[in-house]
């Protein structure tokens, strides 16, 4: 776990993750908050499936890591960490702008640009309108 969250890492995303109080109806125990994100970072770095998440790492099953996933999406902790961790780069010198990327399709177009009227159909398109 150590390998995949160290200690510095946790220690910036800790704070950023919320609270959960303990259920006083009992039931399973929750399961640590820096083992789930052991296990989602375990799962997006390797491709695996979630319910592919090996019991030996000790962060419950797939599923609570992907519910745990999903909770933090919600509550917005991806945005904060990012600024975090763009932060601290920035403030260490880390940052080489000049290996950034822009696409520019990926730019939205507002007025949506100029239109060329209507196209004419497809061989595909004409052959899935043959009915038999």
């Amino acid at each position: 776990m150590a390998a995949l969250i160290p200690d510095e890492l946790w220690a910036e995303i800790e704070p950023l993750i919320p609270k959960r109080p303990a259920c006083p109806e009992g039931g399973r125990p929750r399961v640590d908050d820096r083992k789930a994100l052991a296990g989602i970072v375990f799962v997006l770095k390797s491709g695996i499936a979630w319910s592919m998440v090996p019991a030996e790492m000790g962060c419950g099953s797939g599923v609570t890591c992907w519910r745990r996933l999903r909770d933090w999406t919600e509550a917005g902790v991806w945005p904060a960490v990012h600024g975090r961790l763009l932060g601290l780069l920035g403030k260490a010198g880390a940052i080489d702008a000049a290996r950034g990327v822009v696409d520019s399709a990926s730019v939205r177009a507002v007025f949506g640009g100029r239109t060329r009227g209507p196209t004419r159909p497809t061989a595909a398109k004409k052959a899935a309108s043959v009915t038999c």
